[in-house]
């Protein structure tokens, strides 16, 4: 996949739009905050002007928003606090674009406002870059163009898993939001088996085809569904043993809580034990495996959760192909 490079790209003194992956509490131990530091640090040494857009929860929707809804200036979602951990680079920091209802319409008109503000455009936010948004699709029409160094990372440690040069390619699709469920046959064209725990199983019926395809195995819920089962654990250790390439997205109970925290805990563990090529993906999982003290055991992590399953899905995202197109 040819991304253009930022290396490439005549940034010297120049005003630089990084789209940034901001949605996170700010503190300078986050991963996604770590992840903008590589393209950060090249960008000051090629003295550019950065400029830093982004966005951080959901103030409100589009839709609300042309319905008249009053659009209230709410503090947990500001970028303001933002600005003190990125001081050291000198950075300016917009105003959370989702505060204007132009950017979730992906309104050509608000890209046009965002570009008058750089020369130069990097995209930095991979976990944003499965979405139609202003800033993602848009803007690269406006202006010069490169993915950050984190970005060309993602896609590079996740296009592994597509080609599977080491097989088996074993997926876990686990937590608690049902729509993951929705790349199923997708992921049958490139997975040998596919694990699926955390609540999912409580949302696939009795006669699902998923029950019946021996590409996947559905795990069993204790009986509050706050977890796995013993004997789930067990089956799901069994085929991460065999694995040549293992993808988790999902911890597989709540795990915050010491007597559902099994499950993640073994089946986590099992994985970071592997010599296969590991990747853990999405904020949920990440905060699993920094609970159990595993960041360095994996071969690549994800800030990308949406963005990192629909990027497999596909094998592209919206934002790439804005970037390349």
């Amino acid at each position: 996949m040819k991304l253009p490079s930022l290396e490439k790209l005549q940034i010297e003194n120049k005003k630089v739009l990084v789209r940034a992956d901001l949605d996170f509490e700010p503190d300078g131990e986050n991963l996604r905050f770590k992840a903008l530091i590589p393209t950060l640090d090249y960008l000051k040494e090629k003295k550019a002007e950065i400029i830093l857009i982004g966005h951080r929860g959901r103030p409100a929707s589009a839709e609300e928003l042309r319905r008249g809804k009053p659009q209230e200036f709410e503090k947990q979602f500001s970028l303001i606090p933002f600005k003190e951990i990125f001081e050291k680079w000198k950075v300016e920091v917009l105003e959370n674009l989702r505060f204007n209802p132009g950017e979730e319409a992906n309104a050509e008109n608000f890209a046009q406002e965002l570009a008058a503000k750089g020369e130069v455009f990097i995209n930095e936010a991979f976990a944003a870059s499965h979405r139609e948004h202003a800033s993602i699709v848009s803007l690269p029409k406006f202006l010069p163009h490169a993915a950050g160094f984190h970005f060309m990372e993602e896609v590079k440690n996740l296009s592994q898993i597509l080609e599977g040069t080491q097989r088996p390619v074993l997926l876990i699709v686990s937590g608690i939001k049902e729509d993951k469920l929705k790349y199923t046959e997708d992921f049958k064209r490139i997975a040998d088996k596919i694990l699926i725990g955390g609540r999912l199983p409580d949302y696939i019926h009795d006669a699902s085809p998923l029950r019946k395809d021996e590409k996947f195995i559905v795990a069993n819920l204790v009986a509050d569904k706050e977890d796995i089962t013993v004997h789930s654990v067990e089956v799901f250790e069994k085929e991460i043993s065999r694995a040549g390439t293992i993808m988790i997205s999902g911890p597989l109970g709540k795990f915050e809580e010491e007597g559902h925290k099994q499950g993640t805990k073994r089946v986590f563990e099992a994985v970071a034990g592997t010599g296969a090529f590991k990747v853990a993906a999405g904020g949920d999982t990440l905060a699993a495996v920094k609970l159990l003290d595993l960041e360095t055991k994996f071969s690549w992590l994800s800030v990308g959760g949406g963005a990192s399953l629909e990027f497999l899905a596909e094998g592209t995202l919206p934002g790439i192909e804005a970037l390349t197109g």
